[in-house]
């Protein structure tokens, strides 16, 4: 079905055509129609199938047909969950909007706050955050959405998922009850349910994939391997080495990890560009990258979920999830990026051995089809001693490596599911040191919870096997090293050697000694107050 069997106007079809549009997707078809006689419409369907068009085009035209103009004011609003999303909507907007005369504008965080105020009562469009609409409807007495035509809640489960529940809510009892509104999710939850009843009035309900096999794209390929915690950097490293010539996106749980890996990665140079997407970076700065993975071919994106949502990426080949979802819906929007359109794509799920069975029983229940890989040693670069050089030379990436340790652990320990974290599953001295890090970093949040970690201290190197370090601040200086026990004799009592007993104690003495650390010694010196680096002048010639 093309878009011209729809009897849109000629300035929407010169739009689309301008953006290469020229068939409908199974939801446009499902969604455009009732949308254009007026009516509110609750749809779904996979990711990947053409949302955006399906709103975008019937807002178009009921603006149009109203004769729409700057002097009416603000006419719609899309809310979206995101500041991606939310900018990615407005470039299509702008694409199929180009040949009509409204005005439209990007209400989201991080931009300028003053020059919004100052312009959105000229707006007869705006694609907005819920959070950044609240502050206007809240403190800008300029806005005004009185005259207000249609309602568009892009990924409302995601909104709703974020914490937004309570913004959706005032931006509700804020806006006219007189308006058309078209809710659009990918998965129908029972929030979505509860939204839908507040927000529709006899809405017509469309799904693009009711009578699918799967919940995801027939077009994906979506495979799962399982390895343990430890082996996941370097499996990743792995994989971009062997997938230099393709497009991949790559999911982690939290944001510091997201960092700590880019910058360690883009050090260790494995021959492809990447880029990092996760919050707290500037606006400008995310947009740039964003666009940037758009137009190259051969790239790859570390991401949190910040990207798993309703964001456009073209000809994307793998969606890697090192880190499990927290749950299905989590699963079916990261995989979304990939297999759009009717294109091929491939998936990777990277479990740990106690995440398996109790995450793939849930992936079957929402009927998503996943096939083994096994992974063998000969599939690794063991890439720890490299790491650790990396780390020894730069102190802040150390520091970076610490906080990814930390940050991980607290997200096993809040996510979903318990099975995640087991401490007698999970080496998390080894995980350290797959991060680079000797000593394991001390997580509170375990040590409150009583969850024991194995022993913080470093292994001892090039020292001998009789010998240990003592970190307690109750020795002496002079104890530093010290033997763990003391050294085994076993002498003839007739022997010299009995009598010899105080030269082999003065001989370890002496052993200690000769050993001591230098910052040792001069602490010790400190402490008995001896002077030292001190250039004593007896006469002028010295």
């Amino acid at each position: 079905m093309t878009f011209k069997e729809f009897g849109l106007c000629s300035e929407t079809l010169g739009g689309l055509k301008s953006g290469g549009f020229t068939e409908a997707t199974e939801i446009q078809k499902q969604a455009i129609k009732p949308a254009l006689e007026g009516k509110d419409v609750l749809a779904s369907a996979k990711t990947g199938s053409g949302k955006t068009l399906a709103f975008i085009i019937p807002m178009l035209e009921c603006l149009h047909r109203e004769k729409w103009s700057k002097n009416d004011g603000l006419g719609a609003l899309i809310i979206t969950p995101t500041r991606e999303l939310a900018y990615q909507i407005f470039e299509v907007l702008r694409m199929v909007g180009q040949r009509h005369q409204f005005s439209a504008a990007l209400i989201i965080g991080g931009k300028d706050l003053a020059m919004e105020r100052k312009r959105i009562d000229q707006m007869n469009i705006i694609v907005c955050t819920p959070g950044r609409l609240q502050q206007h409807m809240e403190e800008n007495p300029l806005f005004q959405s009185d005259n207000l035509k249609m309602l568009i809640i892009d990924e409302a489960d995601r909104i709703l998922d974020l914490g937004f529940k309570e913004s959706l809510n005032a931006i509700l009892d804020f806006l006219p009850k007189e308006r058309q509104c078209l809710l659009f999710s990918a998965t129908q939850t029972k929030s979505v349910k509860d939204l839908a009843r507040l927000s529709l009035n006899d809405p017509i309900t469309v799904s693009a994939d009711a009578n699918s096999d799967t919940t995801t794209p027939d077009a994906l390929r979506q495979k799962y391997t399982v390895i343990n915690l430890e082996q996941k950097l370097s499996f990743l490293f792995a994989f971009i080495k062997r997938h230099k010539k393709s497009k991949i996106l790559v999911f982690i749980a939290t944001c510091k990890q997201t960092k700590y890996i880019h910058n360690l990665f883009c050090r260790m140079k494995p021959g492809v560009s990447i880029n990092a997407l996760y919050g707290g970076l500037h606006q400008l700065k995310r947009m740039d990258i964003y666009n940037k993975f758009s137009d190259v071919r051969h790239c790859v994106l570390l991401a949190t979920d910040v990207a798993a949502r309703g964001l456009d990426f073209p000809d994307v080949d793998w969606v890697v999830q090192l880190d499990c979802p927290d749950k299905p819906e989590t699963y079916i929007h990261r995989v979304g990026r990939t297999a759009r359109y009717d294109k091929n794509g491939r998936s990777l799920l990277v479990l740990m051995p106690n995440e398996k069975d109790y995450m793939l029983e849930r992936l079957e229940k929402k009927k998503i089809p996943l096939e083994e890989i096994p992974t063998r040693d000969k599939h690794l670069f063991w890439i720890e001693s490299t790491v650790e050089s990396h780390l020894a030379r730069d102190v802040s990436l150390k520091e970076e490596a610490k906080r990814a340790f930390k940050a991980y652990i607290k997200s096993l320990l809040n996510t979903n599911f318990k099975q995640r974290f087991d401490p007698k599953q999970l080496d998390l001295k080894a995980f350290a040191k797959s991060l680079g890090l000797e000593v394991t970093p001390r997580v509170r949040v375990l040590e409150r919870r009583n969850i024991p970690i194995d022993d913080r201290k470093p292994m001892a190197k090039g020292r001998p096997a009789t010998f240990e370090v003592h970190s307690s601040d109750e020795s002496s200086d002079e104890e530093f090293l010290r033997p763990s026990k003391k050294p085994r004799l076993i002498p003839d009592l007739d022997s010299e050697e009995v009598e010899d007993k105080r030269k082999i104690d003065f001989e370890v003495e002496k052993l200690e000694k000769k050993n001591l650390p230098k910052a040792k010694l001069a602490k010790t010196l400190q402490k008995k107050r001896i002077k030292i680096n001190n250039h004593i002048v007896f006469n002028k010639d010295d």
